[in-house]
């Protein structure tokens, strides 16, 4: 469990086919995982043991392999993962968040580290003070997004300011303030860019309570 709040930037450095344990250039990863290598700041890897859960770019990794001298650590990507997020497989900057603790202050919203689907960037500029993100997130995932709801992009908790349906889905205006662009790696997002999208937790329930009513009939 997390809460969106990023505690790093840190960069994916290294991929290794968990088929071949060769490098991404040398075999065709089509059918299989990868181990990633992941660059962390200084220190951030103190407290972190094998086995431990950190949130990716908003995807949940189990720690597989740590080096303190180097400050890096290494996780193991299925298949499915990879079909299902985005950036995973690419080299570049990605949000890190380590897995909320039961005395820990809940900062942002309950996050489980599952992505939901992958939007895109429509709009990513300054705005006075502020920086204006939309994102358009698939049809599936509409029904999900509320006026001064949550949503989890790349794994940063924000707070969705306007909802605009369309047919293509539904754009997602989101404020940020500097402090959350200058921290995280939604700094380098550009219109057009793919994002992993992870719906508000009580959203998602509160659907499955509605479907599963509608279906049962009257006693």
């Amino acid at each position: 469990m997390f809460t969106g709040i990023v505690s790093a930037t840190g960069h994916i450095v290294a991929h290794v086919h968990l088929s071949t344990q060769t490098t991404l250039a040398a075999a065709d990863s089509s059918g299989h995982g990868l181990s990633v290598t992941v660059q962390t700041p200084a220190g951030y890897l103190a407290d972190v043991g094998l086995g431990d859960s950190i949130a990716v770019n908003g995807a949940c990794m189990t720690v597989t392999c740590i080096d303190l001298a180097l400050h890096r650590f290494d996780v193991d990507v299925s298949r499915e993962s990879l079909n299902k997020t985005c950036g995973l497989d690419q080299l570049g900057l990605v949000n890190l968040e380590k897995a909320l603790r039961a005395n820990d202050r809940l900062g942002g919203h309950l996050v489980s580290g599952h992505v939901d689907g992958i939007g895109k960037v429509a709009q990513f500029q300054p705005l006075g003070e502020s920086w204006h993100l939309e994102v358009l997130c698939p049809p599936e995932l509409a029904r999900f997004m509320a006026y001064k709801g949550s949503i989890t992009v790349n794994g940063v908790s924000l707070t969705v300011n306007q909802i605009k349906d369309q047919a293509d889905g539904c754009l997602v205006s989101i404020n940020l303030i500097p402090h959350t662009v200058e921290n995280t790696a939604l700094r380098v997002l550009i219109p057009g860019a793919s994002v992993n999208l992870e719906i508000d937790l009580i959203a998602r329930y509160v659907e499955r309570m509605l479907g599963v009513a509608s279906t049962i009939p009257n006693q």
